[in-house]
């Protein structure tokens, strides 16, 4: 599981979890939904890496801290497209296929989001 994927799914989890979840419990339903078995010390530094970012937020609860998810999935997915189009080479290009693989309605959504400009 890729860094990416793996700040996603334990997102997800966080998301299932609105009242929090500790590291161990994050590790525990990442166990139970793919069947992978994570170090604890693994998922606390993916846990403080999105808390960093603003994406997580943590509360302390006797010895350990609960995560919840401060930023919706929404918000997520910025973070992830904006990741990808500072990887490219060619930021014009990248956008401009990005757009060609959109909808009709997506690309008139696009349009109104940025204020009607062609």
């Amino acid at each position: 599981m890729e860094r990416g994927e793996l700040a996603r799914a334990v997102t997800e989890c966080l998301w299932r979890e609105p009242d929090g979840l500790s590291a161990a419990s994050v590790v525990d339903r990442l166990s139970q939904h793919d069947g992978r078995r994570l170090a604890v010390t693994t998922a606390l530094t993916v846990l403080e890496r999105l808390r960093h970012k603003g994406l997580v937020d943590r509360v302390r609860q006797g010895k350990s801290y609960l995560y919840t998810a401060v930023a919706d999935r929404e918000s997520l997915v910025v973070e992830a497209m904006t990741a990808a189009l500072a990887d490219s080479s060619d930021r014009t290009l990248a956008l401009s296929r990005f757009v060609d693989a959109m909808t009709p309605q997506e690309q008139a959504t696009l349009r109104a989001a940025l204020g009607g400009q062609p």
